[in-house]
């Protein structure tokens, strides 16, 4: 359909198939001569179309690259440079430059000699990497595509061209160095210079504190940006620690030093070789500092895959030298997508072996990947996908893995599943319960008996009871049954030396027991034909070592379940007692409170060893006369207790000499 409009230009709208029509578009702009309405405005009863145009304007401009321009016809060519070619300098206001990305009226290289910007368009593959080149800067390198680059990146490739300016400026004076006499060391007779790295070492230093401020891209590409700088600096020949020992030493065996020039003041000079003022032991301390930051990005941040991967492609192609060699796979870090770091925290793979293509792949990871990944989960409170992780990751630290795997217990704990974590805590190799403390010990112990826990970030078994974090309801957890919490507990102690020596342990176990769940009165006392048999059943339990998991008889605790339970604690104890000293010991037998009988119960096992009795009683004594603050009722039972026990040497001492 053809109609004109009041401005001189013609529409032609198509929508039929016809591929005869120029460029094959549906609607063109053209501009025409001026012309009578009559001759292109059929009239109305000639119009067979459905489409009736009654009024059109003039096409606006968008903004465009050069080479799309409506107005100014565009040559292409491959990578023409010296001058401009067939019109292409010319531009309308809406021009753009393809390689500055900026209007064509501003770009200073448009017509330029040997660099006609005028000439450039996207399928040219000499002014597509030389647009990359001009827009990505410092960034380059990198790999990236202009897609990727956000405002933190261009504000990191800014910082990048301001450190490396700055750094040659420092690495310069390095290596100019200064004499003797510049550092206040006015020796006439020696020569020579002094290089101290310690200055670049520092700015470098500072400028990773500032990168590790920014984005997380950003810091990441800033890290790596500063380490392409750093890791080719080279020392300088000159004084160096060697020097100054050997001087010194000589000095001091001729005693060439002066009232003028005194040792300490030759000295300074040797002090001002700082650790830092090594060129190789400064890169080795930097280039780890980068890798901790950006291992730290890699795991922590959200990163694409992609993004991950020029990342480790950019750190491979950096320089090396051979005391850095060491940390050239260092940037190897699994993403979190991997396909068998998926399979492992989903429980699907429990060995951290995979077979692909005939090729074993093993989950094998750096100690500082596996700490940040442990860190991460627990913060995502993931604790059962964590636990997994532990259980098969491998490492290069055995010491700090070691410490790791023995939290495995606490996660499981956090996840609510205190089955598994007791099982955690005494498997049959390197159980984690044998390295136990006496707070980690009284820790799991409350987490059993109250089903709740700190919430706590931790990557050692010693931060578990160094925080004053509050306690608050493990979801899904259910306390331990009183027989399952002595059975931990006892257990800990047979396994663990410092639980079982620990006086604190005793007296927090005696008064789980030593009430009714839930109630503050004493136990009744059972009857003495309980007491008499529960002396063997007890014995039967607490020395049966082949036994790992301390089963106690059900039929023991039908009749008297807390009294039994209190008597195996009280059983155990005497064991103890026997063993050795317990120090303290007036907070273990206070916690007894209102429960004589099982004192009284306590001084009959500890009858058969007269000599370990009598100390044990000079012990009480002791610690009553040196007792200031006690409360009556534990006094009064302390005294009972104590007499109880002289009147059972005194009766053993009678049999003895007139022996029935």
């Amino acid at each position: 359909m053809c109609t004109t409009a009041d401005s001189g230009e013609i529409i032609i709208l198509s929508d039929d198939d016809d591929k005869d029509c120029e460029n094959d578009l549906s609607c063109l702009i053209v501009e025409v001569e001026d012309v009578k309405k009559t001759d292109c405005m059929p009239a109305p009863t000639a119009l067979d179309e459905d489409l009736v145009v009654t009024f059109s304007r003039c096409a606006e401009v968008l903004p465009h690259a050069r080479y799309d321009c409506p107005i100014h016809p565009f040559t292409a060519t491959d990578c023409e440079t010296g001058v401009p070619v067939a019109g292409n300098q010319l531009f309308c206001d809406q021009c753009f430059c393809y390689i500055c990305d900026k209007l064509a009226s501003s770009c200073v290289m448009w017509c330029h000699s040997e660099m006609c910007h005028c000439n450039s368009h996207k399928k040219s593959p000499f002014w597509h990497n030389l647009r990359n080149t001009a827009l990505l800067g410092g960034l380059k390198p990198f790999n990236l595509t202009l897609s990727e680059i956000d405002s933190h990146l261009r504000c990191a490739e800014m910082m990048l061209q301001n450190f490396r300016q700055e750094l040659s400026e420092q690495f310069s004076s390095f290596v100019k160095g200064k004499t003797l006499q510049e550092i206040g060391l006015p020796l006439l007779n020696m020569q020579g210079l002094v290089h101290d790295y310690t200055p670049v070492y520092e700015f470098v230093s500072l400028f990773l504190n500032k990168a590790d401020q920014q984005d997380g891209r950003a810091a990441a590409i800033l890290n790596l940006g500063a380490a392409l700088e750093f890791v080719r600096h080279f020392q300088v020949p000159g004084y160096t620690k060697q020097h100054f020992h050997f001087y010194i030493n000589y000095f001091l065996q001729f005693q060439i030093f002066t009232s003028s020039i005194s040792f300490f003041s030759f000295f300074r000079a040797f002090i001002l070789q700082t650790p830092m003022s090594n060129v190789t032991e400064a890169k080795v301390l930097l280039m780890q500092r980068v890798i901790a930051s950006v291992q730290r990005q890699m795991v922590m941040a959200d990163f694409s895959a992609e993004f991950v991967q020029k990342l480790q492609d950019f750190y491979k192609n950096l320089y090396f030298p051979a005391e850095l060699r060491s940390m050239r796979n260092s940037l190897c870090v699994r993403l979190w997508d991997d396909v068998l770091l998926v399979a492992v925290l989903k429980g699907q793979n429990v060995s951290g072996v995979r077979k692909d293509k005939g090729k074993k792949d093993i989950l094998i990871e750096q100690i500082s990947v596996v700490l940040l990944r442990t860190e991460l989960l627990q913060r995502q409170c993931r604790y059962r996908e964590l636990c997994r992780y532990l259980r098969v990751v491998q490492t290069d630290d055995s010491s700090i893995f070691q410490q790791l795997q023995d939290l495995i217990p606490f996660f499981m704990c956090m996840h609510g599943d205190f089955t598994s974590a007791l099982t955690s805590l005494f498997p049959s190799v390197n159980a984690p319960a044998s390295n136990l403390s006496p707070h980690s010990f009284l820790f799991y112990l409350r987490i059993f008996e109250t089903a709740t826990a700190p919430k706590l970030m931790v990557i050692r078994p010693a931060q578990l009871s160094c925080s004053a974090a509050k306690w608050e309801l493990i979801e899904s957890a259910v306390p331990l049954k009183r027989a399952e919490l002595v059975k931990f507990a006892l257990r800990a102690q047979r396994c663990c030396c410092a639980v079982y020596t620990d006086s604190q342990c005793w007296t927090s176990l005696l008064q789980i027991v030593n009430t009714h769940r839930g109630s503050l009165t004493a136990l009744p006392a059972p009857s003495k034909q309980f007491l008499h048999e529960a002396r063997d059943i007890v014995n039967s339990i607490l020395l049966d070592r082949q036994n790992s998991s301390l089963q106690i008889p059900r039929f023991f605790l039908e009749m008297y379940p807390d009294q039994a339970l209190l008597l195996l604690v009280t059983a155990a104890l005497g064991l103890r007692i026997r063993d050795a000293a317990l120090s303290p010991t007036l907070p273990v037998l206070s916690a007894f409170k209102d429960n004589v009988w099982a004192f009284t119960w306590l001084c009959d096992n500890l009858s058969s060893s007269e000599e370990r009795l009598r100390s044990f009683i000079q012990e009480i004594t002791r610690e009553m006369e040196n007792t200031a603050e006690c409360p009556g009722r534990v006094v009064d039972i302390l005294k009972q207790t104590h007499l109880q026990l002289s009147c059972v040497l005194k009766t053993m001492h009678r049999l003895q000499t007139h022996p029935l």
